[in-house]
């Protein structure tokens, strides 16, 4: 829901800043060097059909990163002194894919996508599962108080589960005694390492949604995975070869045991174990077969020292993620809104804090402006840099992170005039505070808390860059405009973004960071996660 507007003012910038009323406060015009036409400049470039959408370790991503480190270098921002390379710290990143995929099962092929679903990232590098035995295995639960191996000898074998646990007739699961489930429902790699343990060689797991999943998800399923750092050709597979497959996949597994297995699981559901083991008979054949390829990614960083002697080694991180989906096909993902904007404006916004410096007016404490790359891959640039910082994260005040902010969605088709603020108020109640008197006094947006919620189904503020930052105690506010049509389709372009109201929220974002640098005490981390 949206939260109130306070009415408390900024504390001046520094002591010689009088407090005063909008419009006549002197550090505020250099927030109105934010503007549209600048951001739009920006964006056109970094959204165009040269920059191929911006993927993560190709060559439109480091197209991009040199446009970003040029910017930083013209208005005069600094290189960390740490870095191998100006402006650019470097990402190590494998890019995991499938060479082979095939399975048969009683002489019929199968096909990758369509009957059965294979994470590479997951599996072994390489699995030939030829014409072995394939072994009912319950729900695959392996636990001291309930489990489907108690009488199975798997070792060498496939075995074929079902997801989630079993619960009696009264409702209650077999695992917990209760309503709830289990730790077994709500994670299914758990599933995988106790195969492995029992020395199961493939695990077939049923999912009654595969096609459902691989059609909503298709663009994202095919070609590779990324992980961040180098592969280690002696890590030892986690899990064993593991599928998703269909339930009709399921069926041919099963073959003429069908009613055997369903029999099974009925006694399952009852707490009875069957006499004999379900062994299926049917000709189980897979070849999954991946490659690992090893590739260089880097975050863009322009660091402005602080002017205040006594505080310029503490650091306001300000991120914005500037990778995108790059093509598939013909189409190009140009990313405009994600996250294009928040890119321009974090651009604009330290252009805005340069000039403040070159009129003596720079920010007390020092200010981290970073790009980072990676963060379609699972936030892989942020978490490299807090776990590689440039400077001490114990130095580090606050996140300010901006990702999406150039469209409206369905919920404010009738009011552009708003932004999503999350996570302001998660480690530290004097963040949101800032955040709010800085929109009372400058902007007046609508502050919409929808996304903040803890309940909130979307869980938003897991997915961007603070929240590497914020799960390591350090207080993250993120901007954020909501989902649109476009959102991760290749019609999010330039044209669509609404730069006046890109622009107002950019202003919004100077004046919270301009606070967080400039008042004489660090906020404080003043809010306790009720579950540590």
């Amino acid at each position: 829901m949206a939260g109130s507007i306070l009415s408390a003012q900024i504390t001046p910038a520094s002591d010689d800043a009088p407090v005063t009323t909008p419009h006549t406060d002197p550090l505020s015009t250099y927030s109105e060097r934010i503007t549209a036409s600048d951001i739009e400049g920006h964006l056109r470039v970094l959204a165009s059909d040269e920059f191929e959408g911006r993927e993560t370790g190709t060559i439109g991503n480091d197209k991009a990163a040199a446009y970003i480190a040029n910017h930083f270098e013209t208005i005069g921002l600094q290189s960390p002194t740490s870095v191998e390379k100006p402006f650019f710290q470097s990402v190590a990143f494998t890019r995991t894919g499938w060479d082979t995929t095939g399975m048969t099962v009683n002489g019929k092929d199968f096909r990758h996508l369509w009957d059965f679903l294979s994470f590479p990232t997951l599996n072994p590098l390489s699995t030939e599962f030829a014409d072995g035995e394939v072994v009912f295995a319950g729900y695959g639960i392996d636990d001291e108080r309930y489990s489907d191996y108690a009488a199975l000898d798997v070792e060498g074998k496939a075995v074929l589960i079902y997801q989630g646990e079993p619960f009696d007739k009264r409702g209650n699961s077999l695992v917990t005694g209760g309503r709830d489930t289990s730790e077994w429902s709500d994670d299914w790699r758990r599933k995988l390492v106790a195969a492995k343990a029992r020395g199961a060689e493939l695990v077939l797991i049923i999912e009654h949604r595969l096609q459902e999943i691989v059609s909503e998800n298709r663009r994202f399923l095919v070609g590779s995975r990324m992980t961040m750092g180098y592969p280690d050709p002696n890590e030892i597979a986690v899990f064993p070869a593991h599928a998703f497959i269909t339930t009709t996949l399921a069926e041919e597994v099963m073959g003429g045991q069908k009613k055997a297995v369903l029999k099974a699981r009925k006694k399952l559901s009852k707490g009875k174990m069957p006499k004999q083991p379900v062994t299926l008979e049917s000709g189980c054949s897979a070849v999954l077969s991946k490659y690992q390829r090893t590739l260089d990614g880097q975050n863009v960083l322009g660091y402005l020292p602080g002017r205040d002697p006594e505080l310029r080694d503490e650091l306001i991180v300000v991120t914005g993620h500037y990778d995108h989906l790059g093509m598939r096909g013909d189409d190009i993902f140009n990313g405009a809104d994600d996250n294009g904007s928040g890119t321009s404006t974090v651009l604009d916004i330290a252009e805005a804090f340069a000039a403040a410096r070159d009129q003596g007016q720079g920010p007390r404490r020092s200010i981290l402006f970073m790009l980072v790359t990676g963060e379609e891959k699972g936030l892989l640039g942020s978490r490299y840099y807090v776990e590689h910082p440039v400077f001490p994260l114990e130095q580090t005040v606050a996140n300010v992170n901006v990702d999406m902010i150039g469209r409206v969605d369905e919920a404010h088709a009738d009011n552009p005039n708003y932004v999503y603020v999350i996570g302001a108020d998660r480690l530290s109640t004097e963040l949101h505070e800032i955040n709010e008197a800085a929109n009372a006094r400058y902007t007046e947006l609508e502050l919409d808390y929808t996304f903040n919620a803890e309940d909130d189904p979307n869980q938003y503020y897991y997915r961007s860059d603070h929240y590497n930052f914020a799960e390591r105690g350090i207080p993250a506010i993120f901007y954020f405009s909501g989902v649109h049509e476009d959102y991760h389709r290749p019609g999010d372009t330039a044209d669509k973004i609404m730069y006046d109201k890109t622009a107002t929220i950019g202003r919004l974002i100077f004046h919270t960071i301009r606070e967080l640098a400039n008042r004489d005490e660090r906020i404080v981390v003043d809010v306790v996660d009720e579950g540590e």
